[in-house]
């Protein structure tokens, strides 16, 4: 199909919304394994651990199957989407890869992902509505089985919130109250930090508060990153920073670390695998801290974002989608492999009754002193905003780090980093071909 056509047509496809009304992805259909008898897979992934979980599959149901997988250590990110699409230029990309979400509309609409729909339907059940929803991208076919999800939660040091006698906020209004009070009690410490180094924060933040960065009007995009909903959200952490109520500095630095070690900061936005990051960013903090929901707009609202999550993808070079397909499906919602990759990988499983079941029965080492963790973080994920991604999330999330970034650290508009957020990834879509409704 003529490129330029193509992107057009997928515009529609890869529409992430709720209710989207869209055309069928010109992706190739799956005829099935080219031959018959034993079959070798080959999955590219990021996840530590994962080899042997795969050999639970090839001692197992892969082995009566004849299908044998190998697993090939890849980076994540950008990183791995640019070297799958180079490899599917060449025909030899992977039969399976591991993909974030947000980057399914990007491979999906370069025709690198098969539709497996006819080989996974019934893992339909299995997953919530709206992680499902993710690797549909709002059509009848199905692109991945997602593997993991991050949907995002409050985290807040339990005994100095009682010390300075702060209570968890419900409401981003009393988010806001609690950070300008713990400044009058404590000057030196924050109750938290903007950081623009982890654009899938802010995304994820934006999500809740209703966005919808990439929808379609007929067969053309809409970009909506400056929209209402972000808008509200980049003026409230804005205006937090301009005040001085929070810091401004970035996640993931040794400064950071030991703000949250020596009890500087005090609150962290994050997500469910948050304490993984704590344990060795905050050592010394371990028992100390407690989980909440993240705190609403409104009162009446119960609503979350997500930060992070990944799927398990067949290729469109593969040629043996079905088998590939079947490995996919057994990896996200059998059980033994997901107590594995919990064990293993430390992942958070997409799948629903994984959440509360194996490694989840019990809480965090971290987060010991609650017990309720896991069964809290399984009703938090049910409430999480459908989310609406778009071909070219890379450039929207560098150009966040970039504007962002320079805004919190001369603490300027916010609003203003989010319309060249905006400009720069309609500019980017409109130079790739892709039909832009204005």
């Amino acid at each position: 199909m003529p490129n330029t056509k193509r992107r057009r047509l997928v515009a529609s496809a890869v529409a992430v919304t709720l209710g989207t009304t869209a055309l069928a992805a010109c992706g190739s259909s799956d005829d099935g394994d080219a031959q018959s008898g034993p079959v070798s897979l080959t999955y590219w992934t990021w996840t530590p651990g994962m080899d042997k979980v795969v050999d639970l599959w090839n001692k197992g149901p892969g082995k009566k199957d004849q299908i044998t997988v190998t697993v090939k250590k890849q980076a994540s990110g950008d990183t791995l989407v640019t070297k799958i699409l180079t490899a599917h230029k060449a025909g030899k990309a992977p039969d399976l890869v591991q993909a974030e979400y947000q980057a399914l509309p990007t491979l999906v609409s370069n025709d690198a992902l098969a539709d497996i729909s006819g080989e996974v339907a019934d893992a339909k059940g299995k997953f919530a509505e709206g992680v499902w929803q993710q690797t549909t991208l709002g059509t009848d076919a199905v692109y991945a089985v997602p593997q993991d999800i991050g949907p995002m939660m409050f985290y807040y040091r339990e005994d100095l919130f009682k010390e300075y006698g702060l209570k968890v906020p419900t409401t981003w209004d009393e988010f806001a109250d609690t950070a300008r009070a713990l400044k009058k009690k404590a000057p030196d410490k924050d109750l938290t930090t903007f950081s623009a180094n982890d654009s899938g924060l802010f995304a994820g933040l934006a999500q809740q508060a209703g966005a919808k960065w990439w929808t379609t009007s007929g067969d053309k995009w809409k970009v909506g990153i400056d929209d209402a909903a972000t808008q509200k959200v980049a003026k409230f952490w804005g205006d937090l920073v301009k005040e001085g109520a929070i810091d401004n500095q970035p996640m993931y630095t040794p400064a950071w670390n030991k703000a949250l070690n020596t009890g500087k900061q005090i609150a962290w936005v994050s997500a469910v695998w948050a304490p993984g990051t704590l344990t060795t960013a905050a050592p010394d903090t371990k028992g100390k801290w407690a989980m909440a929901p993240l705190p609403q707009w409104s009162a009446s609202e119960n609503v979350t974002g997500s930060w992070g999550g990944s799927s398990t993808a067949v290729t469109t070079d593969s040629q043996h989608k079905e088998a590939a397909a079947k490995f996919a499906a057994w990896l996200n919602t059998d059980r033994d492999a997901l107590n594995a990759l919990a064990k293993e990988s430390g992942i958070y499983p997409a799948s629903t009754s994984a959440q509360l079941s194996g490694a989840f029965t019990t809480p965090p080492e971290y987060f010991s002193n609650q017990a309720d963790f896991y069964t809290t973080a399984a009703e938090i994920a049910e409430t999480t905003a459908p989310s609406a991604w778009g071909p070219n999330v890379n450039v929207a999330y560098t150009t966040f780090k970039d504007a962002f970034g320079a805004a919190a650290k001369n603490k300027s508009d916010f609003t203003a980093a989010l319309k060249t957020m905006q400009d720069d990834t309609v500019a980017d879509m409109k130079k790739q071909g892709f039909e832009v409704a204005e």
